[in-house]
């Protein structure tokens, strides 16, 4: 139920019965043979996906994240960290000031780890509100997947292609990316860590069956469910 499918008077019925909503947070980086977006169409599917049965409604993805470490690949935008959490900031003050009292934020980017900490800073702030900082694709039971179908999986790899994050005319290599030290290259800056990476998928296969990724989406979206449906008190 995203909200640019919906007008103000819509919203207001919705507060009327509920005090949930979502807000996808993703980033715009390199993915390898994968779309530039694909932390911000993940983050905002999983959530409509989740919330959709429910009628709790969707913000629209915030598409821009903490991504420095890219930048010599070009396409990505990295915000800083200020930036990104004055963002975070207005809207979770926009969502209060309409009388939503549950948000979750669905993070779509590793980088965006200081949403976090700003989110239980900001609560100290707003007694009355209470807002989930969640990292769907680490989440226990969809990381404990992802371990099951293969457990060499990490940025830009299989763990990521699904079709709407693929690319039409893009066929990416029949091959699996050993591990690389990427975290201890992260003092270089972004030309050396480019050069290193090559390409930008961190370790595993690009692709895995389309079976194996319908079944981890069953768990993405199932997971991100039970969020919004329990452990608000």
């Amino acid at each position: 139920m995203n909200v640019s499918g919906m007008n103000w008077m819509q919203v207001e019925e919705c507060l009327k019965r509920d005090d949930r909503a979502v807000l996808p947070i993703g980033c715009t980086e390199q993915h390898a043979w994968l779309s530039l977006a694909t932390d911000s169409i993940l983050a905002e599917r999983v959530a409509s996906e989740a919330a959709a049965p429910l009628g709790v409604p969707v913000f629209p993805v915030m598409p821009y994240g903490i991504t420095p470490s890219f930048m010599g690949y070009p396409g990505t935008v990295s915000l800083r960290v200020t930036t990104l959490l004055a963002l975070i900031e207005d809207v979770l003050d926009a969502l209060a000031h309409h009388g939503f009292r549950r948000v979750l934020v669905v993070n779509g980017h590793g980088g965006n780890a200081p949403v976090g900490a700003f989110v239980q800073e900001w609560l100290g702030r707003n007694a009355s509100m209470r807002v989930k900082f969640y990292e769907w694709w680490k989440a226990p039971k969809m990381w404990a997947h992802v371990q099951a179908i293969d457990p060499l999986a990490s940025h830009a790899s299989w763990m990521e292609n699904f079709p709407w994050t693929r690319l039409p005319g893009e066929t990416p290599p029949d091959a699996q990316k050993p591990a690389v030290p990427w975290a201890q290259w992260l003092h270089l800056g972004p030309e050396a860590i480019r050069e290193r990476l090559g390409d930008g998928n961190f370790a595993g296969r690009y692709v895995r069956p389309d079976a194996d990724m319908a079944a981890l989406w069953s768990t993405a979206v199932s997971e991100t469910r039970e969020q919004l449906e329990s452990g608000w008190d």
